[in-house]
């Protein structure tokens, strides 16, 4: 008999785990919830998204202050008290986990501790070796960090987790990828007084993000950290009393150099074909990512994945949309995941993000598109911020005028990019956009004002009129 049983088991309590959760229980679904760590929340609230923001944020303090010294307020040097600021840091995490614990009480949400797999179409065995019997199962046991063949076994070599712990604070420190997980953290330990380098293999930061999005954003970078390589190797790393000495290989980068703490950010890979989940008959591919179709259902129909191991960009805003779909779906309703776009932000300083069609998409797939652009130079609100090096874009149908797609650089961009994304999922054109009253002066009319720019109606800058 087997130790556990019920209509739904859900394994792994990130967003998309904990969101499917609650949205089942919400729908009168019996629901069980199975996490290997002790408190809920995943990657992305315990050592992803939620405290790296944290960080973000005190660094973005910093750097604000100082630039302020430019406009006749200046302040001392700051006092970085490493280990107060990650105790802070802490707290906005628990303060959240403690949250998810009222949420799954009040719900009646049975929350099981212990690393599941598979062990036939129907039944989850722990490591306890308790067993759980169920109807339907939604996997959602997210990605880990990848890693770098040979590397010595050195508590100063990190991945993104690792560099949470910022306490104590190198000196020098090399990021090894150039996406955007290393360059968040980038940010923070700059920002904190660190020498920061970042070696790149790939020709540009954030391979496949449009180049223009990377120019203000190198430009302001680039004064700050010590080095960025690009079209570069690591080829080895070697720990030694100094530091861990890593050798490199591209035009531009020295043969050695030696660093206090490297952090690998080389990207994530899904978790699986961690699960045995061929024991249910569930096809996984040599990724770790496992095929679903609108209803998040994998080949095995009772059998739904969601998140990072189901494909697409392994982002926590994506993974609660398809766990709500998952979730009602095992309680009956016709729900289909058909969202157009997924936006994508990197918190650096300055933001990048972008959602729906890019310029890169565009020319790749002989795309017909129009683009409005208006820079931040222009804008009052980012004037009176002291932050004008981005930009708005937006791309357009050039026969229907409907938005495509958009991308923003500069402060808060994470936050504004959402206008857009509602604009192409509404079938928005530029007038729907332009004819919309933003207030004045902010950094959220400059995305009226690119739709201005498009129709030919912008006033703030003098553009030739179109033919």
């Amino acid at each position: 008999m087997p130790t556990h049983a019920a209509k739904l088991v859900i394994i792994g309590s990130g967003p998309g785990g904990y969101t499917a959760a609650f949205r089942a229980a919400d729908l009168g679904v019996d629901v069980v919830l199975v996490e290997r760590w002790p408190v809920l929340g995943g990657v992305c609230l315990n050592v992803g998204c939620i405290p790296s923001k944290a960080l973000l944020h005190a660094a973005r303090v910093i750097d604000d202050a100082e630039a302020m010294a430019r406009h006749g307020v200046v302040f001392g040097r700051p006092k970085i008290d490493a280990g107060k600021l990650g105790d802070w840091k802490n707290q906005v995490v628990n303060r959240l986990t403690a949250g998810l614990e009222q949420l799954v009480k009040q719900r009646k949400v049975r929350v099981i501790n212990g690393v599941a797999r598979f062990e036939a179409a129907n039944l989850l065995r722990l490591d306890s070796s308790e067993t759980i019997a169920f109807e339907n199962c939604i996997i959602a046991a997210g990605s880990q960090p990848m890693t770098l063949p040979g590397l010595p076994d050195d508590p100063r070599i990190v991945d993104s987790t690792g560099a949470l712990e910022i306490d104590p604070l190198p000196k020098r420190l090399l990021v090894v990828g150039g996406g955007i997980i290393g360059l968040e953290m980038a940010c923070v330990y700059a920002a904190l007084g660190v020498d920061v380098s970042v070696v790149e293999l790939m020709d540009s930061l954030m391979p496949g993000t449009d180049p223009d999005l990377l120019r203000p954003f190198q430009k302001v970078v680039g004064k700050r950290y010590e080095s960025i390589m690009l079209s570069t190797k690591v080829t080895g790393m070697r720990a030694t009393v100094p530091g861990i000495e890593v050798s490199f290989e591209g035009s531009n980068a020295p043969s050695t150099g030696v660093y206090d703490r490297v952090l690998v950010a080389i990207g994530r890979r899904a978790n699986g074909d961690k699960l045995d989940v061929e024991k249910a008959g569930v096809s996984v591919d040599g990724q770790g990512i496992i095929a679903v179709n609108g209803q998040m259902r994998t080949n095995v129909p009772h059998i739904f994945a969601i998140g990072d191991l189901a494909g697409g960009p392994m982002l926590a805003h994506k993974a609660s949309h398809e766990a709500k779909v998952a979730a009602e779906v095992v309680a009956g309703a016709k729900s289909y995941f058909d969202a157009r776009i997924i936006p994508s932000v990197a918190y650096t300083d300055p933001e990048v993000a972008w959602v729906g069609l890019t310029e890169l998409e565009a020319k790749e797939n002989g795309i017909a598109y129009e683009k409005a652009q208006f820079p931040w130079a222009a804008s009052g609100r980012a004037l009176s911020l002291g932050r004008d090096e981005g930009f708005t874009k937006l791309l357009f149908d050039k026969k229907t005028g409907r938005v495509l797609g958009g991308a923003i650089v500069g402060s808060g961009a994470g936050d504004l990019i959402a206008e857009v994304g509602l604009a192409i999922e509404m079938g928005a054109d530029a007038a729907d956009i332009s004819l919309s009253i933003h207030p004045h002066p902010t950094l959220s009319e400059t995305i009226a004002f690119a739709a201005e720019a498009f129709e030919g109606t912008l006033t703030d800058l003098y553009m030739p009129k179109k033919r």
